[in-house]
């Protein structure tokens, strides 16, 4: 059995409250290492076409405010 595996069959065993506690760690869990990956992405640079690409979309007038 995976590890992925062991971790569904004891997310299912969970109690309605171990779940609720589970799902709000998992989401910060989530955040934060979506947060890590936005950061690493805007220092090495895998950012840049798209940024390149919104402020011409915008000096083209293809945008609008919000």
């Amino acid at each position: 059995m995976s590890n992925v595996e062991q971790v569904e069959s004891q997310v299912r065993s969970l109690s309605a409250d171990e779940l609720r506690a589970f799902r709000n760690w998992f989401a910060q869990f989530d955040a934060e290492a979506w947060d890590q990956q936005i950061e690493a992405d805007s220092k090495n640079g895998a950012l840049n076409s798209l940024a390149d690409r919104a402020l011409a979309d915008h000096k083209a007038g293809r945008s609008k405010t919000l």
